[in-house]
């Protein structure tokens, strides 16, 4: 196996280094290239020409890829006057071929662009990463949103379910893989080698991953999971030096404790959904003796509520004068009724596993006491309960009417303070 992905590896580099030459000394603007990538009839050369644009950017500085992004947004643009004359036309012949002719006017070309640069080997690694470039530029320029909209509907086409392979993480596995995952731990930081040992070998812990066939060595996200007899109630329990280690065929409970996604060019291309549901159908066929599916989880926006709200348990929670009842009915209605402006929960996490179909379970104090979690949540945490016979139906209340499901008796804990209830909804 070794001596093929070496080999393999090898005849890729040559091919890659064969492609850069044709074009590697062109003297041409990058604009200019991307015009005649566009207008490229033949295959090969095409290739060869994509690999030199890749290249290219690959060298740029920040106003430079910034002109770029200008160029792809303006000069790539859908001509508005030929699309008004396709619909017209369309509208009038019904015809397939005025049908074509508005499809193809209605699409920028900086879409087939980007189908073009995707032909060479390591082509959608460099183009992950060149919107990667882009996402840090929308904040000071918005307009660039337009070709952002375009990176994300072919990125969700060529990253879509289908292509996706799902490997289990083990002590095992590469170590330039084992690097990633200390890398992109996004939730519980893992320290050393020797920490993520802690998180990969014991018999109860297990960690799945997404990969793509064009990118094999990096994950697109993965979550780890802990095996256990109870319901956890604190981070610091799940992780402990000195837990007791379990069989896996004498655990009860599988508990999603962290789930990091990898590539930042990939914000917006949902994984996660898919990863867990995947993630519970492995476990099942694994260990048939789990019962129950729950997260311990993080509610990251919890500080920043409380600091709009004018309230006098608000204030205790954030001084640190708040029992653990007041804390979790302040998280509970958090949780419920803390809205964005368009209407969807305010919490990240909430929206995430609540879209998925999960309902509230519990909420637990003093369960993350770590710097993070007490500066986002003042340490407190939610169990997200993966219910597999309420799934759907959660799903679809929340997605069409915004039902936000719980376990039996979890509203009780909500606070009925006025203020609290005039603040719902403005976070």
């Amino acid at each position: 196996m070794s001596q093929r992905s070496f080999l393999g590896d090898m005849l890729t580099t040559i091919f890659e280094r064969r492609l850069t030459r044709p074009f590697a000394r062109d003297k041409r603007s990058l604009e200019e290239m991307c015009r005649a990538l566009l207008d490229a009839g033949g295959e090969v050369s095409g290739i060869h020409l994509a690999q030199a644009i890749l290249d290219r950017y690959a060298g740029l500085d920040a106003p430079a890829r910034r002109a770029f992004f200008d160029f792809l947004n303006t000069g790539l643009e859908i001509d508005v006057a030929a699309l008004e004359t396709a619909v017209q036309r369309y509208a009038a012949s019904g015809t397939l071929e005025d049908y074509g002719l508005l499809s193809a006017a209605a699409e920028p070309r900086r879409q087939e662009l980007m189908r073009r640069l995707n032909q060479p080997p390591g082509a959608t690694r460099a183009l992950v990463r060149m919107r990667t470039d882009l996402l840090a530029l929308l904040r000071e320029a918005p307009e660039l949103g337009r070709t952002d909209l375009d990176f994300r509907h072919l990125l969700r086409s060529w990253f879509n379910r289908g292509f996706l392979v799902l490997r289990q993480i083990s002590w095992e596995t590469p170590a330039s893989i084992l690097d990633k995952i200390v890398q992109y731990e996004a939730v519980h930081a893992i320290d050393d080698w020797d920490d993520l040992r802690r998180h990969l070998y014991p018999s109860d812990r297990r960690c799945f991953a997404y990969f793509h066939p064009v990118m094999p060595d990096e994950p697109l996200i993965f979550v780890e999971v802990a095996l256990t007899r109870t319901v956890p109630e604190s981070i610091h329990r799940v992780l402990a030096d000195d837990r007791e280690v379990l069989a896996a065929r004498d655990t009860r409970v599988a508990v999603f404790y962290s789930i990091s996604n990898c590539q930042a060019g990939l914000k917006g291309i949902s994984f996660g959904n898919l990863l867990i549901k995947q993630v519970v159908d492995e476990l099942r066929q694994e260990l048939p003796g789990l019962e129950t599916f729950v997260t311990l989880s993080p509610i990251p926006r919890l500080t920043r509520w409380l600091e709009t709200l004018d309230d006098d348990r608000a204030r205790a929670a954030l001084a640190g004068e708040a029992g653990d009842d007041a804390l979790r009915s302040l998280a509970a209605d958090y949780l419920l009724n803390a809205r964005t402006q368009t209407g969807a929960p305010f919490d990240p996490v909430a929206r995430f596993h609540l879209g998925n179909g999960a309902q509230i379970h519990a909420i637990h104090t003093g369960a993350d006491l770590s710097e993070n979690g007490l500066r986002q949540s003042l340490g407190v945490m939610v169990n997200y309960h993966y219910d597999l016979k309420l799934i759907e139906q959660n799903h679809e209340r929340f997605v069409q009417s915004g039902t936000v499901s719980t376990a039996p008796g979890f509203r009780d804990i909500v606070p009925a303070s006025k203020s609290l209830q005039q603040r719902r909804g403005t976070a």
